[in-house]
C-alpha cells in the first residue's frame, strides 16, 4: 500500500497537540471510544484528504513506547483500530500502511484476560497497572480500579499538601492507583498501601513494584501490607504511625461495613497520647441503603464526619456520571 505523503512534515499546532494529547490519554486509560474527539478528527480529514493526521494519532497510542511495554488489552487495541479504519475509509483518504499493519499485528496477538491501563500524570510521569477485564474475578472486586480511586487520586492532585512529608496509610488499596499518584505527585515521606485479599494484594504489590516504588533507594518509603480489619492490633498501628489515614471504594459491601466502621473508630481517636491521623474515605454510592448504613454505624461509634464538597481537576479519563462523595471523619 501507498503511505499518503509520507515524505513530507505536517506543522502541528496547539489545538492539534491538545487532541494529539486527548488520543492518548483515552487509549492509553482505555477509555470508551465514544469518548474520543472524532468529530476533530473526521473534520481534519474531510479538509486535508490526507491520512497524516492518522498517522500522528497512531504514533501517539499503538506506535507509542508505552503501548509496547503497557499495552492495553488486544481486544481493546483491535477495537480502536478497526474505528480508526473506519474513519479514514470514510473520508475515502489514501490507506495507510502503518494504520493497517497495527491492526494485522493485534489481530495475530493472543487475547489474555489481563491487560494494562496507563494514566497520565501532570507532572508527565504515568501510573501503569495490570488490570483484569472481568469486573469480578478470582472472588473479588479489587483487580480492576473503580471511579472512587480516580476521584480520590485527583483530589489529591489538588491538594498535595495534605501528603507532603507525612505518613499515608491506604485501606483496602486496590490496585494501587490513588497510592502510586500520590508517591509520584505529592511527596510523603512513608506509604503503606494495604488491603486483605490475597490475589488482590500480589497484584498490588505487582503494579507498585512496576511503578518503580519499591527499591531500596526510593523515596518514599513504600510498603505493601496484608490488613485485616477485622484483627488489626493497636501496635500495628503505632508501628505505621500514619498521619493521614485514606481509603476509595470500601463501602459496597454491608458484610464488612462493621469490621471498617470499627476499625475507623479506632483510628481517629487519640489512644496512649497517639495523635490521630485525618480519615478521608471517598465512595461511589451504588446503593443509598448501604452507604447509609456505612455512615449510621459510624455515628452509633460516636464518630461525625463533614463532606467535602467542591470540584476535582479532571486529570482521569473515567465515568462521572456516577454518584461520588468523599467525607473526612472526626471522632
Amino acid at each position: 500500500m501507498m503511505v499518503a505523503e509520507s515524505n513530507e512534515k505536517r506543522p502541528r499546532n496547539e489545538n492539534e497537540d491538545e487532541f494529539l494529547k486527548q488520543f492518548k490519554a483515552r487509549f492509553f486509560s482505555t477509555s470508551r471510544l465514544a469518548s474520543f474527539p472524532w468529530t476533530v478528527l473526521e473534520k481534519d480529514l474531510e479538509r486535508s484528504e490526507s491520512s497524516q493526521i492518522i498517522l500522528a494519532v497512531l504514533k501517539q497510542t499503538c506506535l507509542h513506547r508505552l503501548c509496547k511495554n503497557f499495552p492495553p488489552s488486544a481486544r481493546y487495541r483491535k477495537l480502536f483500530l478497526s474505528e480508526l479504519i473506519r474513519r479514514v475509509e470514510a473520508a475515502d483518504c489514501e490507506p495507510l500502511d502503518e494504520l493497517y499493519d497495527s491492526l494485522a499485528e493485534v489481530v495475530s496477538a493472543q487475547e489474555a484476560a489481563e491487560g494494562y491501563r496507563t494514566f497520565l500524570l501532570p507532572c508527565g510521569g504515568t501510573v501503569s497497572l495490570l488490570e483484569n477485564r472481568a469486573l469480578i474475578s478470582e472472588g473479588t472486586t479489587g483487580l480492576v480500579t473503580w471511579e472512587a480511586a480516580l476521584y480520590l487520586a485527583e483530589w489529591a492532585l489538588d491538594h498535595p499538601q495534605t501528603f507532603t512529608s507525612r505518613k499515608i496509610l491506604e485501606l483496602g488499596s486496590g490496585l494501587g492507583l490513588t497510592g502510586v499518584t500520590v508517591c509520584r505527585s505529592c511527596s510523603p515521606s512513608k506509604y503503606v498501601f494495604s488491603d486483605a485479599h490475597r490475589s488482590v494484594l500480589q497484584r498490588l504489590e505487582d503494579n507498585v513494584r512496576l511503578n518503580g516504588l519499591l527499591e531500596d533507594d526510593t523515596t518514599p518509603e513504600v510498603s505493601v501490607e496484608q490488613l485485616d480489619w477485622t484483627d488489626v492490633t493497636e501496635e500495628r498501628l503505632d508501628e505505621i504511625g500514619a498521619d493521614v489515614v485514606i481509603a476509595a471504594d470500601v463501602v459496597y459491601d454491608p458484610d464488612v461495613i462493621a469490621g471498617l466502621s470499627q476499625l475507623l473508630s479506632r483510628i481517629v481517636r487519640p489512644i496512649r497520647g497517639r495523635v490521630p491521623p485525618e480519615v478521608f474515605i471517598c465512595s461511589t454510592v451504588r446503593n443509598p441503603q448501604t452507604y447509609g448504613g456505612f455512615k449510621k454505624q459510624l455515628g452509633d461509634a460516636g464518630i461525625s464526619h463533614h463532606v467535602i464538597g467542591g470540584a476535582v481537576g479532571h486529570v482521569f479519563q473515567y465515568d462521572r456520571v456516577s454518584s461520588i462523595e468523599m467525607i473526612q471523619l472526626y471522632a
